[in-house]
């Protein structure tokens, strides 16, 4: 097994080397052909020359002699070509041996393409229109190149390889850097994925990356961590929580009706109704824990049916203009005219929500404050937006709200609730498949954001 780094190293490196032999293979091909073409014009270029020189020999003396063109051969037995001069009828004037020519190439060990084949070429030499003689250019390779022709060659080879190795070398560093940018923060999750599934739920991932997927991802865990720290907490506080809540009616039940039975206080109607609050309030706790516990168990069955929202907030709202009297809250509902807020979906449930929520508004906004209500559609969603001006909640609480049995701070510890309401509030919305979202900023209010499909 290879870490994510090594993989990225050794693809990246093994691109590398494909591509530069593919380049090296193209370059080398293009510039040898290139080169053989420039050797094959050069020396037709030669071939030329020499028939042209002879042309003007022949006119200048009048005719051919074993002297003719002979300052022609030093310049062959260099060029390692061989000439012989004919004349009109192909009578050889004078000649050069091959045999020599082919010491020289031994003697050099020049490297020429097709060595120790000897083929030549027949040149007619024409004056004035007339064939006055032939010229025979023999050679022991299909292009003849000098030395420095060899080594310009092979210099051109050589500087393809080591560019080639010194690109493959610059790719390599860079191939390593950039893994690392893809590898360090994908490892450092894993490294912290482990750590979370042994309990350790203190650790975050720090290292920065500048990789949208990569930042989401690390932002993405180490939320998770965050909530499953909060889990934690919670389910090693959820006995103590639920205790607290049960025993402090029972407390209550208790010690009054022991009070009564041993005379202490007289049994009154008062009295029986101060223990039957308790009782009721003991009965709701239980209530919402099973509530809970159907939606989490996904056993609840919803009713559907064609539900007006505007009409049916409208009518909800009455009911809490009362209490919010009592603390002179105002309270505002704003409907977006000319719409048809129309959805299909669990009536009870449904009012369950929304009186969740406005009972928190009233719960968290102080006395004077206000509570807003909007109903408008947008983007093909049915949108309510619950707002106060209360105490707020803080960054940090905003993601664990709707978790079962949370509280924020202790402002609002001091408050009566048992943090189920919200949660409820979720479990129903996505029976409905509704979303819901939250803002807030501690002393400037909450807003709770709910979307409907149409």
């Amino acid at each position: 097994m290879h870490s994510i780094s090594k993989r990225l190293s050794i693809l990246f490196i093994m691109c590398t080397i494909a591509a530069i032999l593919l380049v090296t293979l193209f370059v080398n091909i293009t510039v040898t052909n290139k080169f053989n073409q420039y050797m094959v014009d050069l020396q037709n270029k030669r071939y030329q020359r020499i028939v042209t020189y002879l042309e003007d020999v022949y006119k200048r003396e009048g005719k051919w002699s074993e002297d003719t063109g002979v300052e022609l051969m030093h310049e062959a037995y260099m060029g390692n070509y061989c000439l012989t001069l004919l004349d009109q009828t192909k009578k050889p004037v004078w000649g050069m041996d091959p045999n020599a020519i082919k010491i020289q190439l031994n003697k050099n060990a020049m490297p020429v393409q097709d060595k120790g084949v000897y083929t030549t070429k027949s040149f007619e030499i024409k004056v004035n229109s007339r064939i006055v003689g032939y010229v025979d250019i023999g050679q022991y390779s299909s292009i003849l190149m000098t030395e420095e022709d060899v080594n310009f060659k092979d210099s051109i080879n050589k500087s393809i390889v080591i560019s080639g190795a010194l690109t493959l070398l610059i790719i390599s560093a860079f191939s390593l850097y950039f893994s690392k940018q893809f590898s360090n923060p994908i490892s450092e999750v894993a490294r912290m994925s482990v750590n979370l599934s042994k309990g350790n739920f203190e650790s975050k991932t720090s290292i920065k990356s500048n990789i949208i997927e990569l930042k989401d991802l690390q932002k993405s865990v180490n939320l998770l961590a965050g909530k499953l720290k909060h889990q934690d907490t919670l389910r090693k506080r959820l006995v103590s929580d639920i205790s607290h809540e049960i025993r402090t009616p029972l407390n209550v039940l208790q010690n009054n009706l022991e009070a009564m039975i041993d005379g202490v206080y007289p049994v009154t109607i008062e009295k029986l109704h101060h223990l039957n609050e308790e009782v009721i309030r003991f009965g709701k706790l239980i209530n919402n824990l099973n509530i809970l516990k159907e939606f989490e168990s996904e056993s609840t069955k919803l009713k559907y049916e064609t539900i007006y929202l505007d009409e049916f907030i409208a009518e909800i709202c009455k009911n809490f203009y009362l209490d919010a009297d009592k603390k002179s809250i105002k309270v505002d509902l704003t409907i977006q005219p000319n719409q048809m807020y129309l959805i299909t979906g669990d009536k009870d449930q449904l009012k369950q929500v929304f009186i969740n929520l406005f009972s928190n508004v009233l719960k968290f906004t102080e006395l004077g404050g206000r509570m807003q209500i909007k109903l408008y559609e947008k983007d093909k969603n049915i949108v309510v937006e619950v707002s106060d001006n209360g105490i707020g909640i803080k960054q940090e609480d905003l993601p664990f709200i709707f978790e079962r049995l949370y509280r924020g701070d202790m402002s609002r510890h001091k408050i009566e609730g048992n943090g189920i309401g919200l949660t409820i509030v979720k479990n129903i919305l996505q029976l409905h498949i509704a979303s819901i979202d939250v803002e807030s900023k501690v002393g400037k209010g909450t807003k709770f954001t709910i979307h409907f499909p149409k």
